[in-house]
């Protein structure tokens, strides 16, 4: 169990996701982010699975086979497209059956949050060797089987695609004059 090591994480990569929502304006995203992090039920499973160059939960989803602490999480974080996961109407919308679930379109602030999440995490979680192409390689590995809208997958692969290639002041810029205006 190393809570040092926990908290400084959980401290770091907040820090990052504040730089970047302030940068485009979302101020109440960036203050309030990942703030369940701390609850006893997320930080002491981060706490006892800690590794130091990924996310605790996945250790904790190897050992236990699920992980109780992603699963509080997602549930209370707007920014992460599975809290953002219904069932159909009776009736289906034309790209899910009736009765199954189905990805909700994100609303822009915590779309852009998501993407500040992911770049702070490629960041912290590769320290010294991180590149502007990461978040886009990680993000491509998994695109085709998450349960993401349409519409948030491709915002977000635009986004991702757009900062690999320009890096963050042109990405950055855009979101801020552009794109959370459209």
């Amino acid at each position: 169990m190393d809570i040092a090591g926990h908290f400084r994480t959980i401290n770091e990569h907040r820090r990052e996701v504040r730089r970047g929502c302030f940068a485009v304006g979302l101020y109440l995203q960036g203050i309030t982010h990942d703030l369940s992090k701390y609850s006893p039920a997320e930080f002491i499973e981060g706490c006892r699975y800690y590794q130091g160059y990924r996310s605790p939960n996945n250790a904790e989803r190897e050992d236990k086979g699920y992980s109780a602490s992603w699963i509080h999480h997602k549930g209370r974080n707007k920014h992460h497209y599975e809290y953002w996961i219904d069932y159909t109407a009776e009736a289906g919308n034309g790209y899910h059956k009736k009765g199954g679930m189905v990805p909700v379109k994100m609303p822009k602030k915590y779309l852009v949050e998501m993407f500040m999440d992911r770049l702070a995490a490629s960041r912290v979680y590769n320290k010294g060797s991180f590149t502007d192409d990461m978040p886009l390689k990680y993000f491509e590995k998994t695109m085709d089987y998450v349960m993401m809208h349409p519409d948030t997958k491709k915002d977000l692969h635009l986004l991702l695609k757009m900062y690999a290639r320009f890096g963050e002041k042109v990405t950055f810029d855009y979101i801020k004059n552009r794109y959370l205006k459209e």
